[in-house]
C-alpha cells in the first residue's frame, strides 16, 4: 500500500501571493495563514495521506536574517496548527513536520557542524510534538548534515522520517559528492522510520533509489520539477522566482516516475517544489483508484 504524500508547499504559495519573496514560504504564515491552509485543503482534496507542515524555512537562521527570532516558536505553532486543521477537516491523515536545512538548499557547504544544528532541531521538534504524527528532515545534502538533523529531531521520541537531495546529474550521490552508501553509519545508529530521496529531479531519484534501497526497508521519494538549480540560489534571501519549472513533467509524467519508485519498493511517494495538487490526484488515481 502507498502512502501518499503532498506536494510542494512553496511554489504553490508564491502562486496564490502573485510573487515571490526572500522569506519565502515564511511569508505567507505572517501575511496570509489562509493560503497555507487553502494549499492543505488542496492537496488532501486530491487525495494525499499526509499533510506536511509549512515550516521547511521556519528555521532560527532564516528568522535570524529577517530579525523575527522572537517569533520562531509562534509561527512553527501556527504552520502546525494550520496542518491540523486541515487533516481534522478532511478526517483523516498523518501529520509531518517539515525541518529543511540549515544553511540554505543544496548547500551543505554552508551548514553548521552536525552538533550545532541538532540544538536548532531539537528546539523545533520540541515545539512540533504536541501536533505531529511524525519529524520530517528535509533535503539533507550531506551526511554531516543528515546526522545533525537526526541527532536533533530524535529528543522528541516521535518516528522521524529524513530526506536526502541527490545529485541531479548523478543521483548515487548526496549534493556534497558523499556516496548515498556512506549514509550507513549515521542510518544505523539513529534509525530514522523512513527514508527519503527528495527535492532532486526525477531523473536523478531513479538513479539513486536503488541504493536508497539498500540502507533500509522503508524508503520513499518525492522529486522537484525545477529544470535545474541555479548557482545564484545559494544564499538566504534568495527568491524562488530564480528557478524555472519545467514544461515536460506533466501529471502523467511525473505519475510514470513514480511507478518505477514503487516498483524498486518505495512505499511513500509525493511531491517537491513545483509537484502540484493536479500531480498528486494522478498519483491517487493511479496507486489509490481514486
Amino acid at each position: 500500500m502507498i502512502t501518499l504524500l503532498d506536494g510542494g508547499m512553496g511554489q504553490e504559495l508564491v502562486r496564490l501571493a502573485g510573487k515571490a519573496t526572500g522569506m519565502w514560504s515564511n511569508q505567507a504564515l505572517f501575511d496570509r495563514p489562509e493560503h497555507v491552509r487553502q494549499v492543505h485543503d488542496a492537496y488532501f482534496a486530491a487525495g494525499a495521506d499526509v499533510a506536511t507542515t509549512n515550516t521547511y524555512a521556519v528555521l532560527p537562521d532564516r528568522f535570524e536574517a529577517y530579525d523575527v527570532l522572537d517569533r520562531l516558536d509562534e509561527m512553527t505553532v501556527r504552520a502546525c496548527e494550520l496542518a491540523v486543521a486541515a487533516r481534522d477537516a478532511h478526517g483523516s491523515g498523518i501529520i509531518a513536520g517539515s525541518m529543511g536545512p540549515m544553511g540554505f538548499s543544496y548547500q551543505p557547504d554552508k551548514a553548521p557542524p552536525a552538533a550545532e544544528a541538532a540544538e536548532g532541531y531539537a528546539r523545533l521538534a520540541k515545539v512540533q510534538a504536541d501536533f505531529v504524527d511524525a519529524h520530517l528532515l528535509e533535503t539533507m545534502a550531506s551526511v554531516d548534515q543528515a546526522k545533525g538533523g537526526l541527532m536533533g529531531a530524535s529528543v522528541t521520541g516521535k518516528p522521524v522520517w529524513i530526506g536526502l537531495t541527490v545529485n541531479d546529474e548523478d543521483g548515487t550521490q548526496l549534493r556534497s559528492g558523499e556516496p548515498l552508501a556512506d549514509l550507513a553509519p549515521v542510518l544505523a545508529e539513529y534509525q530514522p522510520a523512513v527514508i527519503f530521496l527528495n527535492c532532486s529531479m526525477p531523473e536523478a531519484i531513479n538513479q539513486g533509489l536503488p541504493e536508497l534501497a539498500k540502507l533500509g526497508d522503508t524508503f520513499g521519494a518525492y522529486a522537484n520539477g525545477f529544470t535545474k538549480i541555479t548557482d545564484d540560489f545559494d544564499h538566504i534571501g534568495a527568491t524562488v522566482d530564480q528557478l524555472t519549472a519545467r514544461t515536460d513533467l506533466t501529471p502523467d509524467a511525473y505519475a510514470d516516475h513514480a511507478q518505477g519508485w514503487a516498483d524498486t519498493g518505495a512505499i511513500y511517494i509525493g511531491g517537491c517544489c513545483e509537484v502540484t495538487p493536479a500531480h498528486i490526484k494522478e498519483l491517487a488515481r493511479r496507486f489509490k483508484g481514486n
